[in-house]
């Protein structure tokens, strides 16, 4: 009898595949009229009201998570030091953000998509 069951490897495998996805998909489900581009430096901070920032649970302080809703969440993890943080200075009070185009993260903030970023502690 053949095991129709997904392997603990298939679907870790299956999940780092899709990541990249992630923007494309949030940018796509969220998508608005953009007005033009801002001036190079001069984009806007996301709100944590933003449809896209509340469907990722993000927060400005990684300090506020709510606990029950993501037991995984560690105030040790923040935008700084996530895998998505586009600036390379990763003590930056704010920076672009991988999943929310257009936009700026706070350092200190946090959302659902956190992932450690390699060498950073």
């Amino acid at each position: 009898m053949k095991n129709d069951k997904l392997t603990r490897r298939q679907l870790l495998g299956a999940t780092v595949l899709g990541l990249p996805a992630i923007p494309v998909v949030v940018e796509t489900a969220f998508a608005q009229a953009k007005p033009a581009a801002p001036a190079a430096g001069a984009l806007p901070m996301l709100s944590p009201t933003e449809p896209a920032a509340k469907a990722l649970g993000y927060v400005e302080d990684t300090t506020k998570v709510d606990a029950k809703a993501n037991p995984n969440h560690k105030n040790t993890q923040h935008c700084g030091n996530c895998l998505q943080w586009v600036d390379k200075n990763r003590k930056a009070p704010a920076s672009k953000c991988n999943l929310f185009p257009g936009k700026m993260v706070k350092g200190t903030g946090w959302c659902k998509v956190w992932v450690q970023a390699p060498g950073v502690a």
